[in-house]
């Protein structure tokens, strides 16, 4: 019995040793922990909401949210109430949408619950958490997609990242469901994993957290996979659901783990709600326990060169297809090409816009602003224009001008004024469209 006290009391202090390097590197980050309804079923569930706590009382800042689709599922079926859908979304009608506040409800207040107790011999043991949930999501409809109504079902419109930030500054832990209201004082059925998506994007989290039964992502022979970057985990999302053999939880948190990490989380972790202390492991041991998904490589802010054409092309020609960019030709951009600036990641353009000078003027055009549709959450936008303002100071600019057909409100909101087409630099009012009625819009830079 003696010797067996010394090996556990040097497993204790080796495993304490450990750990001690990430506990300082968490303390004060930001993590979103995405807290599915498929782990809100498993019997581990409290032990799962104690280790959550233990990270709080860490110095880590948690926004949990939680997920009901089974718990919702099961109401239907009890109910006798068909779950519709329409590509993979749930519709929510009226009768669907009051089960599902129910159900999510409950779920808040059991939730909430959990993290209240201050049990003897669990790390809640003396612990004041404080809980708060409220309208940091503001919500917008679906609408109707091929002539289908989505009703009650939406999609995240806004962040309160101020909100957020308050509470999370204070100690608190920030509970949200799937439920939100709009600012029309109507509530709209979201998903959980687009919710933590938007959220760690906007908050800038460090990390993204998942649950799923298979406690990480699979190869094909059966292996959690440890690490993957996004263009590995979307090869392997192809993959999975060929093959259908992934559970629900792991497809989605996928989805939604390449999104965030394509718009700057650097890390997204994907464990099991089935082993006891898989949160615990995956962030306090070298080794893990689950699949990481990692943002190692930079984004480069850069001119353009000649050798950028083919990118800039790729990513332009959509935009002009659907009317939001005028088109150019390769010849047009191979003569302006010094014009433009772009953001390039893993060899591939995801952002460009150019400045057209009108130098006898002192004016210059902000102009071909594209950003890639898988990085346009973290508003690349703003940092291309944050450069051209530059440039165009550097050349002693007065005003920056802007045409727009579709963007009003970000140019708006970047600062920029309406103008009219009088206010426009001589030759960029000869060459203006008038059948495409561009609104424009006029930065003063001094």
């Amino acid at each position: 019995m003696k010797d067996f006290a010394k090996v556990r009391t040097t497993e204790l202090v080796s495993g304490f040793r450990q750990s001690a390097p990430y506990v300082n590197a968490h303390r004060g980050k930001t993590f979103v922990v995405m807290l599915g309804g498929e782990a809100i079923a498993q019997p581990g569930f409290r032990s799962i909401i104690n280790d959550i706590a233990l990270l709080n009382s860490l110095g880590i800042k948690i926004v949990l949210v939680y997920g009901a689709r089974p718990q919702i599922n099961q109401a239907l079926q009890q109910a006798g109430l068909d779950a519709s859908y329409h590509k993979r979304v749930r519709i929510t009608d009226d009768d669907t949408f009051q089960l599902i506040k129910q159900v999510a409800g409950a779920l808040q207040l059991d939730i909430t619950a959990r993290l209240s107790m201050s049990l003897s011999n669990t790390p809640m043991q003396g612990a004041q958490i404080n809980v708060v949930s409220g309208n940091f999501v503001i919500a917008q409809p679906l609408g109707v997609d091929e002539g289908i109504d989505y009703c009650h079902s939406g999609r995240v419109r806004r962040i309160d990242v101020q909100g957020i930030r308050r509470q999370l500054d204070s100690n608190g832990m920030v509970l949200m469901g799937p439920i939100a209201a709009s600012v029309t004082g109507e509530s709209f059925n979201l998903t959980a994993e687009e919710i933590a998506t938007q959220v760690a994007i906007k908050l800038k989290a460090d990390k993204m957290i998942g649950f799923s039964a298979d406690g990480g992502i699979l190869s094909d022979d059966g292996d959690i996979i440890p690490e993957l970057l996004p263009n590995d985990a979307e090869q392997n999302l192809l993959r999975l659901e060929q093959q259908g053999s992934c559970c629900a939880a792991s497809l989605a948190f996928l989805h939604a783990a390449i999104s965030a990490c394509r718009a700057g989380v650097p890390r997204c972790h994907l464990i099991s709600h089935n082993a006891d202390g898989a949160l615990l492991q995956e962030l306090f041991s070298r080794d893990g326990i689950g699949t990481q998904m990692v943002n190692e490589s930079a984004e480069k802010l850069r001119p353009a060169t000649i050798a950028d054409i083919g990118g800039i092309l790729d990513l332009i020609r959509p935009l002009e297809q659907q009317g939001l960019l005028v088109r150019r030709s390769r010849e047009q951009l191979e003569m302006e090409i010094d014009y433009f600036v772009l953001i390039e990641k893993e060899g591939l353009v995801i952002g460009c816009a150019a400045l057209y000078p009108f130098a006898d003027e002192q004016v210059g055009e902000f102009a071909c602003v594209a950003v890639h549709p898988d990085y346009r959450d973290a508003d690349r936008g703003s940092v291309l224009l944050k450069y051209v303002i530059q440039r165009a100071k550097q050349q002693r600019y007065h005003t920056l001008f802007a045409l727009t057909t579709r963007s009003i409100h970000w140019f708006l909101e970047h600062g920029f004024e309406l103008a009219t087409v009088d206010d426009l630099p001589a030759q960029k009012k000869q060459l203006y469209n008038y059948q495409r009625k561009s609104k424009v819009l006029a930065l003063a830079l001094s």
